[in-house]
């Protein structure tokens, strides 16, 4: 029987005729696919640069794919990888990138808040530590910046004339800014990469005008919806994160 986690990724990505078909397993629901196109257009129609969607369809073996234009180019994980001595260029190109998302505004996308609530209650976390958590999403400043809720180095793809697009839009909401670079912040610590994660969101923190405390204070509701996902290699650092206090969240970070 296949994860949860497996459900959700594509089963399949490959280029044919000039056009990008990713395409999943027959158990993903229909209804996220189709959420996921949509928010592709939707951010399409609002003037990023993301890979032109193309059409839904279903594949001759009866799977559902997205087929969109094929961008050739190297993700910015493959560009850091292969010129490491440009990686603080090619971050910060990350981080403008990320920061003019969040300031397009999508009223019809799915809420942020709304996300972390349901996902914090699906969490085997005790009913107390479910309901501060849920008070401190509720509590924290409401903002309506576009999210890509995935925002990590091998999602945005660099090409020849060097523009950037932004692929996978599954978790887009509309949020706070600041979630969503708490999110990349955290998938780089749990991925072991402590100085690129240093770099980033000292980066994201003086592009956006934004100070490092109120990126940290997302990361125990972050860790927790992360935890739904049941990745054993990350649950004991995300659960740490979870219980940490805004103290302990700042001298991790002093440390890195």
């Amino acid at each position: 029987m296949k994860s949860s986690l497996e459900l959700r990724e594509a089963k399949a990505k490959y280029e044919k005729d000039g056009k990008w078909y990713k395409v999943y397993n027959k158990e993903r629901k229909v209804a996220d696919i189709l959420f996921e196109a949509l928010n592709q257009a939707r951010v399409m129609q609002a003037g990023l640069c993301v890979p032109k969607l193309l059409e839904v369809r279903v594949t001759e073996e009866g799977e559902w794919a997205i087929v969109q234009e094929y961008v050739e180019g190297k993700t910015i994980k493959q560009l850091m990888e292969e010129e490491p001595e440009k990686e603080d260029e090619y971050l910060q190109k990350f981080v403008d990138l990320q920061v003019r998302t969040h300031a397009l505004r999508i009223p019809k996308m799915s809420k942020h808040n709304d996300k972390m609530n349901g996902k914090i209650a699906h969490t085997d976390l005790s009913a107390t530590l479910r309901y501060d958590l849920h008070n401190r999403v509720e509590a924290m400043p409401k903002h309506y910046c576009v999210l890509h809720g995935d925002y990590k180095p091998n999602n945005v793809i660099i090409d020849k004339d060097g523009k950037a697009y932004i692929i996978d839009w599954y978790h887009a909401t509309q949020g706070n800014a600041e979630a969503d670079a708490a999110r990349t912040y955290m998938m780089f610590l749990v991925e072991g990469q402590k100085q690129r994660a240093r770099k980033y969101i000292d980066m994201f923190a003086k592009t956006s005008n934004t100070t490092i405390k109120d990126i940290l204070n997302w990361l125990p509701i972050l860790a927790a919806s992360q935890s739904v996902k049941g990745i054993k290699k990350q649950s004991a650092f995300l659960r740490s994160l979870i219980f940490m206090s805004e103290e302990e969240l700042e001298k991790l970070y002093e440390e890195l």
